[in-house]
């Protein structure tokens, strides 16, 4: 039986602090792992569709189960070359199979390191598209509940992805990013736009803090929204993603918030 871990049922300023990691593939490397799997409770392994390969997932899993991380499968639409980032158009029983496939091919390699999946994060493009596209959101909710009943989730607030997931019995676990900018609908700025991504560690510590503690963030236009995360991500590819990790950390703990996976 998997815990009640929607964000509901958690106290108030506890935070998990996730990451994506495994990101790299063959020769290619991509992120700080060692550096992130040291400050981090989560971390979402690349499963090899828009990025990481056996040998890198088996060694994240290692790294993270060596230091009493949580393992998740950070679940993407078939898309190397684009590194997961273009939506594709996907029947929705081939993705769901998709979605199954990667999530199981992890579990696998997760075990004989001595760990688990213990949640599902989709990434990037499919993150974004399943906040509004109902049919592939439903398509990732059936792959999950057909792979563990009651699976933790993470997924934007408001999303139809985090509704259907709840609906279908899922746990949810609502997420904000530390290192992202946020448009007045409490959705993520844009890659294509140059102010999307942060970098400041201290100015993303600070926002981070205010999101913990108050429930708010800037938008982008300057005014405030709502958001109130039960997990945090820092993502990998972000430059000085393991100093950034590291600084919302010790911001974090400062204030006397509680740092612990979601599950695990």
């Amino acid at each position: 039986m998997w815990p009640d871990v929607t964000h509901a049922s958690v106290p108030r300023h506890v935070i998990d602090l996730n990451a994506d990691v495994g990101e790299g593939f063959g020769v290619w490397q991509m992120g700080e792992d060692d550096a992130l799997l040291s400050v981090i409770t989560s971390a979402n392994v690349a499963c090899g569709y828009h990025a990481g390969d056996a040998s890198t997932m088996r060694r994240a899993c290692a790294m993270a189960a060596e230091r009493g991380v949580s393992v998740g499968a950070q679940v993407a639409y078939r898309d190397l070359p684009g590194f997961g980032r273009r939506f594709i158009d996907v029947a929705p029983e081939e993705l769901t199979n998709d979605v199954l496939y990667q999530i199981a091919a992890l579990d696998g390699i997760a075990k004989v390191e001595g760990t688990r999946v213990l949640y599902v994060k989709p990434h990037g493009a499919l993150y974004n598209a399943i906040v509004h596209h109902e049919q592939q959101a439903s398509a990732v909710v059936a792959a999950v509940k057909a792979f563990q009943p009651g699976f933790p989730v993470y997924g934007l607030p408001g999303s139809h992805w985090l509704r259907l997931a709840e609906e279908a019995s899922l746990s949810p676990v609502a997420e904000a990013f530390a290192d992202r900018a946020y448009t007045v609908a409490a959705t993520l700025v844009s890659r294509r736009l140059t102010h999307a991504v942060l970098h400041d560690a201290d100015a993303i510590a600070a926002r981070v803090v205010q999101m913990a503690t108050q429930g708010t963030v800037l938008a982008e236009d300057g005014s405030s929204i709502s958001v109130v995360p039960r997990s945090v991500c820092v993502h990998g590819d972000t430059p000085g993603a393991a100093a950034i990790a590291r600084a919302v950390r010790v911001a974090l703990e400062a204030v006397g918030v509680e740092i612990r996976p979601v599950a695990g």
